[in-house]
This record gives structure tokens, C-alpha cells and sequence, in this order.
């Protein structure tokens, strides 16, 4: 077994004790995301539409610096505060992925960190292709 963890400056630093994502062999497993700017370090300013976006653009940062992107994802879990703001996550989230999507769940939960409104993991599969 092979096991990296990934770093990026792109995405927002740990604020725990978690790696942004550990690479085992060729699955990846992108811890939650939630509406920081990776500069700052702050909540995005705007409605849960830019928090949405922000969780979304955070992922791919670590998903690229995973050497995957978001076709390589298989399986996302989303985390929201509000579930009245579901549907506005498929119309994001189908900016970023396209068919096939990945398998999914969403989760009512009563509090996520910072006191955001969403949180969203994910599980990547990244095949190297060789040529000779």
C-alpha cells in the first residue's frame, strides 16, 4: 500500500487535524470542504449560491493537486444545514461534473463547522494510462 498525503495552497489549510486528502494506491479521499477562501481563510462573502461554488472550487483545487479531477470522483457526500437548498446544489453541481455523475448523498445535519451551511467530501478513483 501506497499512501501520500495531498497538500495544496489552493484549497483552505486544515483547521484540524486532517490532511486535505490522502491518496491510498489509485483512490483518493478528499476531506469535507467548506465555503473558506483558501487566501484568507474566511467565509466567502455572498448567499449559500457563492458558498455552494466556493465548497465546489476548493474540491477541485485539491482534486487537481491530486493529479485527478472532478471525472475521477465517484462518490461525493453533501452536508447541508438547510435541505431546502438541495436543489440548488444539483444546478451547481452540474456545472462542474457531467454525465456519468458520481454516486452522491445528501445530509440534513443540525451544525457544521464555522457555522457554515455546507459541507461536501469526496471519494476519487485515478487510473494512470502509460503509453509506450
Amino acid at each position: 500500500m501506497t499512501k501520500t498525503i495531498i497538500e495544496t495552497s489552493n484549497a483552505p489549510r486544515a483547521i484540524g487535524t486532517y490532511s486535505q486528502a490522502v491518496k491510498v494506491n489509485d483512490t483518493v479521499y478528499l476531506s469535507g470542504q467548506i465555503p473558506l477562501v483558501p487566501e484568507t481563510m474566511e467565509i466567502v462573502d455572498g448567499d449559500i449560491y457563492q458558498q455552494i461554488r466556493q465548497v465546489f472550487d476548493n474540491l477541485q483545487a485539491v482534486a487537481e493537486a491530486a493529479g485527478g479531477n472532478f471525472f475521477d470522483v465517484v462518490k461525493l457526500n453533501v452536508f447541508l444545514t438547510d435541505l431546502s437548498h438541495f436543489p440548488l446544489v444539483n444546478e451547481i453541481m452540474a456545472e462542474y461534473f457531467s454525465q456519468p455523475y458520481p454516486a452522491r448523498v445528501a445530509v440534513g445535519v443540525a451544525a457544521l463547522p464555522k457555522d457554515v451551511s455546507v459541507e461536501i467530501d469526496a471519494v476519487m478513483i485515478i487510473r494512470e494510462v502509460y503509453s509506450s
